[in-house]
């Protein structure tokens, strides 16, 4: 109730949306220890540590990373709170921790416009991309494709309201362990490909996307059936693998610590108009990665992410403040025709 009163707290004075319900199998199981000085924090030797847990006990967890007010080497700081964690790989504590931290320089870098898809994961109008590899390699893939057919076969075998049977759940832990791999994958590319931006640019625009709406199922009712839910299907699977909504919110956090901003423009018309001539159609964009210009005075020609995220430059400029902006080079003008290709594959 403490936590869900703060909640509420940090929106009505604008530092957070309003609270979402979470459903309980939908999100992970997790322990609060709202107070720091209940932990008891001592450090055992360089790889391990030892806190106290109420109503547990002492536990050991694996130490990664300097705790304010715990190690010398660490800055000025306290920990204020802890929280356990389940996931496919076990129990993790994280801690709360505050310390003093200086108010950023104005980040004095170039400004960019950023397109998020499914071919070309970010498309910077430099001409630029940011790729990523398969989050599973083919072999892994294969044995969850086997591992998830396998699942279906013993279910066929289980009757509604009988106990789940040993061989399921292991077939159902061994498809949550590729499923959590691929997702560390995930998150590991983008906080590194989110850094390299935010580190060289001052002002990013995106897209103001509402993916919820974007995911939505394409069956229909009964009476008016869906058409193409099999392609939609597939399209909303692979929107989610992406993950943009956490790409933005990495990207915005990381620009403020930096000094630079974060500017949503609106969506509607990026992928139909060309960003040279301004002309709008629904025949400009021939396929998902190509776009050409129907404009018999224009007819540029390019690949079709690029040409949203110039567009979207052009819409971050409209909106960006001239005390953000000042002096500042933008992208746009530099492209002029050239296309290259930045890949940076997944670290595994």
């Amino acid at each position: 109730l403490k936590t869900y009163m703060r909640a509420w707290a940090n929106c009505w004075e604008g530092r957070a949306e309003k609270p979402n319900f979470k459903a309980r199998f939908r999100t992970r199981a997790s322990i609060d220890i709202p107070q720091g000085r209940d932990l008891r924090i001592k450090r055992i030797n360089r790889r391990w540590g030892q806190v106290w847990v109420p109503m547990v006990g002492l536990v050991r967890f694996r130490w990664t990373k300097d705790l304010p007010g715990v190690t010398k080497s660490s800055p000025a700081g306290r920990v204020t709170g802890a929280r356990l964690v389940k996931d496919t790989l076990g129990w993790h504590i994280v801690f709360r921790t505050e310390t003093l931290v200086d108010e950023p320089k104005p980040h004095t870098g170039p400004g960019v416009g950023v397109d998020v898809g499914i071919t070309k994961p970010l498309a910077l109008s430099d001409g630029s991309f940011r790729d990523h590899d398969e989050w599973l390699r083919p072999k892994e893939a294969e044995r969850l494709r086997r591992l998830e057919r396998t699942r279906e076969r013993q279910k066929q075998h289980r009757k509604p309201g009988e106990k789940t049977s040993n061989r399921l759940r292991r077939t159902n832990r061994l498809i949550a362990g590729y499923r959590a791999r691929a997702k560390r994958r995930t998150l590991d590319w983008q906080h590194k490909t989110t850094t390299g931006i935010a580190d060289l640019f001052g002002v990013v625009g995106v897209e103001a996307l509402k993916i919820t709406n974007m995911v939505k199922s394409a069956k229909g009712t009964i009476e008016e059936p869906g058409k193409n839910v099999a392609q939609k299907r597939g399209l909303n699977r692979s929107i989610s693998d992406e993950a943009w909504g956490r790409t933005v919110t990495l990207l915005e956090y990381k620009l403020t610590d930096r000094g630079g901003h974060l500017v949503k423009v609106p969506a509607p018309n990026t992928s139909k108009r060309c960003h040279a001539c301004g002309f709008i159609t629904e025949g400009n964009r021939e396929s998902q990665a190509v776009f050409v210009c129907k404009n018999k005075t224009c007819g540029w020609s390019g690949n079709a992410d690029t040409n949203g995220s110039c567009n979207i430059e052009t819409a971050t400029k409209h909106q960006t403040p001239q005390d953000i902006a000042g002096v500042r080079t933008w992208s746009l003008s530099q492209w002029a025709g050239r296309e290259t290709s930045t890949t940076h594959p997944v670290a595994l």
